[in-house]
């Protein structure tokens, strides 16, 4: 399926050396002010040839919105997106060679497997160049759900191979380590871009990622790394308590993505070496929680918190009001520069490949605002779903009165 969510829908086409990729979303709430300049930072973000240590393919990737507007404001019809590709190379993929062996990690056999024919240049739609659309439709449901909810998304780099920016001395999870705890509470992505083009919001830790990407660069190899992301303001209330709880619909949004290898949420696997009287996160009334301190953490001042926050914001599969926090971990990227054994298609032998094409010798600083996109998606979806519950409720609470 192309398709992501049930009430916020996205549909998403386009391969990566096609004419262009493109997007459908449904559902959008009528009269929201949009128009391209609402979208395009984010695409800029995402844009590879950014710098020296991403893919050199000079895209602009410049959105036009083609309905579902008029005079600046949604119709509440669908949506549609487009981003032409103006540099696409399809030439970089003209040795035969490929169509003789599929390349390691990649999805050319698996795709051959799936449809019995796949992309003849790129990843077609395995290609990260997919996410195009995902944060064009991201950054849709990310206005909606600021002006409407004051909910504020911000995700950054947080490792890129085994530098870590949070090393966890004695605190056994991002949940109990003070640096982190400080960071999610008043990070935002202008200040996350002030650390270009990493986007690690930490001096000596960025100038370590970068030198380590650039190194692997010219070695003509990959690494991989984490993007942690915080969502600040996200009503309580929100998933179900059963096959589609709120952190199964963010780790189905993240597993999405390319190239991402793993989801952790709150205390993540080191919660699994806690004890229960660490990790309960116990409630309190925030008697004297003024008026800006209830907007940074998205609850009124009348409603109980938590004082430990070891759940990442759910608790039971349902939002509990209090920031919800999440790392995903990237692989390095399958495409390098170097000579690879492999076999292939017919099965008849092996050979060796040399992968040719543009790529990122680590995805993450660009994998940011796909991170954002992606959590923007399911908050939005899940509200919906919410108010669609409460509407129903409302309706049958009336039908029993006389």
């Amino acid at each position: 399926m192309s398709t992501f969510g049930n009430y916020f829908r996205v549909t998403t086409a386009g391969e990566s050396h096609g004419k262009s990729v493109s997007c459908i979303i449904e559902n959008c709430p009528p009269n929201l002010a949009l128009t391209e300049s609402d979208i395009q930072p984010q695409l800029n973000r995402r844009r590879p040839g950014q710098s020296a240590i991403t893919t050199p393919r000079d895209e602009k990737d410049r959105v036009t919105i083609h309905s579902g507007t008029e005079n600046g404001r949604t119709l509440g019809t669908p949506i549609l997106l487009t981003v032409p590709n103006e540099d696409h190379r399809p030439k970089d993929y003209g040795d035969k060679t490929i169509d003789l062996y599929p390349r390691p990690s990649h999805a050319d056999w698996t795709y051959l497997e799936k449809y019995g024919i796949k992309a003849s240049s790129g990843g077609g739609r395995s290609s990260a160049r997919e996410t195009i659309s995902r944060v064009a439709a991201g950054a849709v449901a990310e206005k909606w759900l600021a002006e409407t909810y004051g909910v504020e998304i911000v995700a950054f780099v947080s490792s890129v191979g085994d530098i870590q920016l949070f090393k966890g001395g004695e605190a056994s999870s991002l949940s109990d380590d003070p640096a982190f705890l400080a960071l999610a509470d008043t990070l935002t992505r202008a200040r996350v871009d002030e650390f270009l083009p990493v986007r690690c919001p930490h001096p000596d830790a960025a100038s370590k990622m970068e030198s380590r990407i650039a190194e692997l660069r010219d070695a003509h190899d990959s690494t991989g790394g984490t993007v942690t992301c915080v969502i600040r303001g996200a009503p309580s209330g929100l998933g179900e308590p059963c096959f589609d709880k709120l952190e199964a619909l963010l780790a189905h949004a993240m597993l999405s993505i390319p190239a991402v290898k793993g989801f952790e949420i709150g205390s993540g696997f080191r919660g699994a070496e806690m004890r229960g009287s660490h990790h309960n996160d116990p409630f309190f009334v925030p008697e004297e929680l003024t008026p800006e301190q209830a907007q940074t953490w998205g609850i009124p001042p009348s409603r109980l918190r938590t004082r430990t926050n070891h759940s990442g914001g759910i608790q039971g599969g349902i939002s509990n009001g209090m920031p919800i926090f999440f790392r995903v971990a990237f692989k390095p990227p399958a495409t390098i520069s170097q000579d690879q054994t492999t076999a292939r298609y017919d099965a008849s032998g092996e050979g060796v490949l040399a992968a040719k094409g543009r790529h990122d010798p680590c995805v993450v600083p660009r994998a940011v605002p796909i991170v954002e996109a992606m959590a923007a998606l399911t908050i939005a979806d899940a509200l919906m779903a919410q108010h669609a519950r409460q509407m129903g409720m409302r309706v049958a609470g009336g039908a029993g009165r006389s």
